[in-house]
């Protein structure tokens, strides 16, 4: 005798919470999360601790890999279930090329891209803040700009000072592409002598990186969220 399939069903309560599992599933795995409404989706994204490069940071630290990162933009803009994306950031910088790669990813997205930094987005978090269309930084949050430097045994040499003249410029030639702060004076900023204790560079609150024209405006989750619509609204039309 054959067997009759028999088919499953699930009320919606069950579809709710395995929809929700899968969520958190998402988050705990890439710190990310679709968030569908009425009429469009975003893609929220999350950079936290320390950006993970080409070495494994040690156990117990907080960090972005990045490896994870890059097929993860490349899905949310060939995806047209998503309209946005929205990358909070809350870093302290980490691994330059990583950083930087990563930043370029975003910049050179088609859909509409926001940045918020909330807590700190410092060193190559910089790049990362002013990579969207739009960037919010909210009033207690600060940025850090400093020289680029690496840790371990270096070669003495006038070609690994070389080296790091150039990263800096292309770091500097970025941020100034994507922001409104000029070179002359992110320079200027990166050297300061005098306001970080055992080093050089600036540290700026909300405001100052408003002023400075690193981050386009102070504003929290509703500003970035807000404008993050209006651009996907402006897109559809």
């Amino acid at each position: 005798m054959k067997k009759e399939k028999t088919e499953t069903t699930t009320s919606p309560n069950e579809e709710v919470n395995r929809q929700t599992e899968q969520a958190l599933e998402t988050i705990d795995r890439s710190a990310s999360v679709a968030v569908k409404s009425k009429d469009k989706t975003i893609y929220c994204l999350s950079i936290i601790g320390q950006v993970e490069g080409h070495y494994l940071l040690p156990d117990g630290q907080k960090a972005t890999k990045y490896e994870q990162l890059i097929p993860l933009l490349v899905s949310v803009e060939e995806n047209n279930d998503y309209d946005g994306l929205l990358v909070i950031l809350n870093t302290m910088g980490g691994d330059v090329e990583a950083g930087l790669a990563l930043a370029e990813l975003i910049a050179s997205m088609q859909k509409p891209t926001v940045t918020l930094v909330l807590g700190g987005g410092h060193s190559i978090g910089v790049p990362l803040a002013v990579a969207g269309k739009r960037s919010f930084i909210v009033p207690s949050a600060t940025m850090t700009l400093h020289p680029v430097r690496i840790s371990g045994t270096v070669i003495g040499a006038p070609q690994t000072y070389r080296y790091f003249h150039d990263m800096q410029e292309r770091i500097l030639t970025f941020i100034a592409t994507h922001s409104k702060a000029d070179k002359e004076t992110l320079h200027s900023l990166m050297m300061t002598p005098d306001e970080i204790a055992n080093d050089i560079g600036s540290i700026l609150d909300g405001k100052e990186a408003v002023r400075v024209g690193l981050i386009d405006e102070v504003g929290g989750l509703q500003e970035a969220l807000g404008c993050l619509k209006s651009m996907i609204q402006e897109n559809k039309s």
